[in-house]
């Protein structure tokens, strides 16, 4: 099954909810947000699991306030090559 939440990656240290808010509602409706202080990443959680698998093919390796952001399911695990 497929969850709604996000891990948000390499976040710009400045980086606000408003912000990640603005960017993500484009994707659906946003429930919650955490952004994990000092450590360049947080969670975003959507209203519905389809939502969320928008944002992530939207927004995964797109530039987004002078970085690129890392955009995946939170909890999975990225692929190893």
């Amino acid at each position: 099954m497929v969850g709604s939440k996000l891990y948000i990656g390499n976040l710009y240290c400045m980086v606000t909810k408003s912000h990640l808010l603005e960017l993500l509602s484009k994707y659906g409706r946003v429930r919650q947000i955490d952004i994990i202080e000092g450590t360049g990443y947080g969670f975003v959680e959507m209203s519905k699991p389809v939502e969320a698998l928008k944002a992530k093919s939207s927004l995964d390796g797109k530039y987004f306030l002078e970085r690129i952001l890392q955009v995946r399911l939170a909890g999975s695990q990225p692929l190893v090559h």
